[in-house]
């Protein structure tokens, strides 16, 4: 019984172990089964960021997770690719340069077929029209070479042989586009003249040159080259402009071009005469490699290093993702890329020519709904728009262009009100003011009688007031009571800064030799400016406000100004008294602090103006405000004159000697401050070192 009862524990044991391993197995081929599930929806090994209403880079959700990556089409490798062409079909073109060939793939990434071995020299270019004619640029073999369908040297375009052309130039072609009417665009290496048009006509027609990049030279380098002899100005580098890197066409033929070291016309949207429509560029790449054209009146760009970018069509930054592998084989990241293509489904390709592969990018739930609504809003379906665009807002509520277009899109409903708070929240300057002159038009057609019958009252009312006291003397008390306040010593001081604007000599004099004012009331006047330059930098009107919303460094702002004021008056007392100044250093801060009261006089009305006005009236706040700067510089040199008792030429000297002045004292705070800082990092260098002996 024994023995049968231990096989039975023995078959137990053996069935339980087989279940458990049928399990893993089980498992085991689930998750080789939906392994390409898993890799392509892995986490990004990247950040996505955009950029917000002040055009700061912040970090939003992901748009774009790697998706797969091409080494192979069919069974065929690749070496050192360079370009490649996306068709709306899925039909791949890839320029293999290394094996000096083209390699065709169908949308499942089977092999279709190779052309243009034993024709193509070093390839650099290709472009490939919906009807399948390849046009390749070879820049060693300096010609453009067309393919037909069966990918069968059809055309061969070379250097035109014309004047215009230019005849020291050479034919060296690196990127081509083609547009409808068989046109092509070419940027040829070294060829500063703008990119190439060549039309089909008679063998090849050179149209001249087209999308030229603009020149610039800073105010020195144009002095200093009208100083220099022929001989000097022929070593200097010369002032040319610099050749495009790449560009796409759209299906409207409009060129789209990329060029490293240009500021803001890094990027280009060029109409057909040229012009560059991109009025407002966002931030852009450096080292630009590749531009294509999106599916949504938009674009995207990718750097060398693999960073990719998409733009709106006013080129604004949608998005920024991607980034340089560190060797660790990452999906999703580059080491040099060469091309980018949009997909008919919205997926990036991205040609990474050192690895010899293309990565490619699907775009997420929340970029989809932001391309709907980027495409609706474009054609001017603004009611269409909002629906995808309140999914955008829905999971990421401070996207601001969807904020912005969200805002565009009630303001073309008459939604105003709706439109205003959007604006705030894209910070969409435009935007708010067009929706504030709206609010404030109906505002004024409901209320403006109403306004003009209160300003009436309160004329009538002010003039049988002055007629009661006339007759009556009803204000006696009440005006018995103000004089006495103005009596008072420090009121009086305080209400000198009236006197002091319209009367500076003789409000110089009052402060130098009559004691008209004190230490007391010049600071009380220095806190008060001190807290209306702060309201008005913090509360100003929407348009006018220079600071993130909700941000406040009331410490710093403090700070700042006290130390900038005591480093003025210290200066310039120490100048005045070097140079036989009379004044004394109450005297001069005084005067310094009452010179300043144009601003506690006029800034509350333009504070109050700056939530009243648009786009505009806004010169009357910029225009107001260079008055009143105006003011406070007069009045301060004529102190600085009165006090000391200096001529006019004088005055300018100390002027002068205490701007440069302050600037020593702020390269010697900054020295003091560097060598503290080494001080402090070997302090705590050599603490760490004795505290790590000690416990070693």
């Amino acid at each position: 019984m024994k023995k049968i009862s231990e096989k039975r524990q023995n078959k137990s044991s053996f069935k339980n172990i087989l279940k458990r391993s049928i399990g893993i197995a089980l498992i085991g081929i689930s998750l080789v089964w939906n392994a390409d599930v898993l890799t392509a929806h892995a986490d990004a090994p990247y950040k996505t960021y955009t950029v917000d209403g002040y055009n700061s880079v912040t970090e939003t959700q992901t748009a774009y997770l790697p998706y797969k990556t091409i080494t192979k089409i069919g069974d065929e490798s690749l070496m050192t690719p360079t370009d490649f062409t996306l068709l709306d079909d899925g039909t791949m073109y890839v320029l293999d340069s290394g094996n000096k060939r083209v390699v065709v793939g169908d949308a499942d990434g089977n092999l279709v077929t190779t052309f243009g071995e034993g024709v193509l020299v070093g390839p650099k270019g290709i472009y490939v029209t919906d009807k399948h004619i390849t046009y390749v640029a070879d820049r060693d073999a300096k010609s453009i070479f067309v393919f037909d369908e069966n990918g069968e040297l059809i055309h061969t375009y070379t250097r035109p042989q014309v004047a215009m052309y230019g005849d020291a130039l050479d034919f060296l072609p690196l990127k081509i586009v083609v547009n409808s009417s068989g046109t092509m665009y070419i940027v040829c290496e070294s060829n500063t003249n703008g990119i190439v048009e060549i039309s089909p006509v008679d063998n090849g027609t050179f149209l001249g040159y087209f999308g030229t990049n603009a020149t610039s030279a800073s105010v020195w380098t144009i002095v200093w080259r009208a100083l220099l002899t022929d001989a000097q100005r022929a070593k200097m580098v010369g002032n040319i402009p610099a050749t495009p890197d790449n560009m796409a066409i759209d299906e409207k033929g409009i060129i789209y071009t990329v060029t490293r070291g240009e500021g803001d016309d890094t990027l280009k949207r060029l109409n057909i005469a040229g012009v560059n429509m991109i009025t407002d560029p966002g931030k852009s790449d450096t080292v630009p490699a590749a531009i294509a054209v999106g599916n949504h009146d938009n674009f995207f760009v990718v750097s060398q290093q693999g960073f990719i970018y998409e733009y709106n069509n006013e080129g604004q930054l949608l998005f920024m993702f991607g980034g340089k592998d560190d060797g660790q084989q990452r999906i999703g990241l580059s080491t040099k890329a060469e091309a980018i293509q949009i997909g008919s489904d919205d997926k990036i390709y991205v040609l990474d020519s050192d690895k010899a592969q293309i990565q490619v990018y699907e775009p997420t739930e929340f970029t989809d709904y932001l391309h709907e609504a980027l495409y609706l809003f474009s054609k001017g379906r603004y009611e269409e728009s909002k629906e995808p665009l309140s999914q955008v807002l829905m999971m990421n509520n401070l996207f601001d262009y969807a904020n912005m277009a969200m805002g565009k899109a009630l303001y073309k409903e008459g939604d105003y009100e709706g439109a205003l708070k959007y604006a705030k929240l894209s910070i969409d300057n435009d935007l708010y003011s067009d929706s504030f002159w709206e609010i404030r038009n109906i505002w004024l057609k409901k209320n403006l009688s109403t306004v003009i019958v209160i300003i009436l009252v309160l004329i009538v009312l002010n003039k049988i007031i002055k007629y009661l006291d006339n007759k009556k003397n009803i204000l006696s008390k009440p005006k018995a009571f103000v004089q006495k306040i103005k009596n008072q010593k420090l009121v009086a001081q305080l209400r000198y800064i009236f006197f002091y604007m319209r009367h500076p000599i003789d409000g110089n004099y009052g402060i130098k030799r009559q004691n008209k004012v004190s230490v007391l009331a010049s600071n009380i006047l220095l806190a008060l400016m001190i807290v209306f330059y702060i309201i008005n930098k913090y509360f100003c009107g929407f348009m006018f406000k220079t600071v993130r919303e909700g941000q406040f460094d009331v410490a710093s702002d403090i700070i700042m100004i006290l130390v900038g004021l005591f480093l003025i008056v210290g200066c310039n007392y120490l100048m005045c008294t070097i140079n036989d100044g009379e004044g004394k250093f109450k005297a001069i801060y005084c005067s310094f602090i009452y010179s300043a009261s144009p601003f506690l006089v006029f800034m509350p009305f333009i504070f109050a103006l700056s939530h009243v006005v648009t786009y505009n009236e806004e010169f009357f706040v910029s225009f107001g405000s260079f008055c009143m700067v105006c003011w406070i510089l007069v009045l301060i040199f004529i102190a600085i004159r009165e006090i000391n008792n200096y001529t006019v030429g004088e005055t300018f000297k100390i002027i002068g000697l205490t701007v440069f002045t302050i600037l020593i004292v702020c390269l010697l705070a900054f020295i003091i401050y560097v060598l503290w800082s080494q001080v402090f990092d070997f302090l705590q260098s050599l603490v760490g070192e004795v505290v790590y002996r000690i416990g070693g």
